[in-house]
């Protein structure tokens, strides 16, 4: 079990799902654990160390190799520094858009990531956003969230922000991965978020949290 709070937060590529999990965690003054910026992170280390993110045993042995160190910044958002290095600025670059799903589904990459996820709520309350969150992460947690969108929706999505993703695709990979694949968890609440804006999902979603009695900072 958690020691603190954790508000879940899926969904498929360019849902709003990051956008959402940052917002609601400033009004709820909550942490937040981006987790898809660690497979991104881990995907730039294996790009920039020339390692095939399709060969399971290579990703695993420059893993071992790496010292992983995760916290928070100042504003309460989760941090990840690769032997001291800091990936941020290259994680949407597109060797990491064209292989960070092929990263994500290797089983060694995912357990020792989901284990620094678990970790990252001993101390506080969070808001935490992926893929399997709310499936594999915390299944345990009863605040589930699924932020979707329609495929034109969220592809027009990365088009705007200048990202080459071939989001079908990765959908399906997503999907499809044998350990902790990408879905609805049984109760998770649905969003779509195709014609929302992100304070419109964010009120949706501490709506449902006044449903379930959670606690929520004065004037909320």
């Amino acid at each position: 079990m958690a020691a603190h709070i954790v508000i879940a937060i899926d969904g498929p590529a360019a849902s709003g799902k990051s956008s959402v999990a940052r917002a609601l965690a400033r009004r709820l003054r909550y942490r937040y654990v981006n987790t898809g910026a660690m497979y991104r992170a881990v995907t730039w280390l294996a790009v920039s160390r020339h390692v095939d993110p399709k060969n399971a045993d290579a990703v695993h042995l420059l893993l071992d190799a790496t010292r992983i160190e995760c916290g928070f910044d100042a504003a309460g958002e989760s941090t990840i520094l690769l032997d001291g290095m800091d990936p941020t600025a290259h994680l949407s670059d597109g060797a990491v858009n064209a292989s960070v799903s092929s990263i994500a589904s290797i089983p060694d990459v995912r357990r020792t990531l989901v284990a620094i996820q678990r970790a990252s709520c001993t101390e506080s309350d969070v808001v935490m956003e992926g893929r399997d969150i709310g499936s594999a992460v915390f299944p345990e947690t009863p605040y589930k969230f699924y932020i979707d969108a329609t495929l034109e929706v969220r592809a027009a999505r990365r088009q705007k922000q200048g990202v080459a993703d071939k989001i079908e695709a990765r959908d399906k990979q997503d999907s499809t991965r044998p350990m902790s694949p990408l879905i609805i968890a049984e109760d998770a609440h649905v969003v779509d978020s195709s014609h929302l804006t992100i304070d419109g999902v964010v009120g949706e979603i501490i709506g449902r949290l006044k449903l379930k009695n959670l606690a929520l900072p004065e004037g909320i």
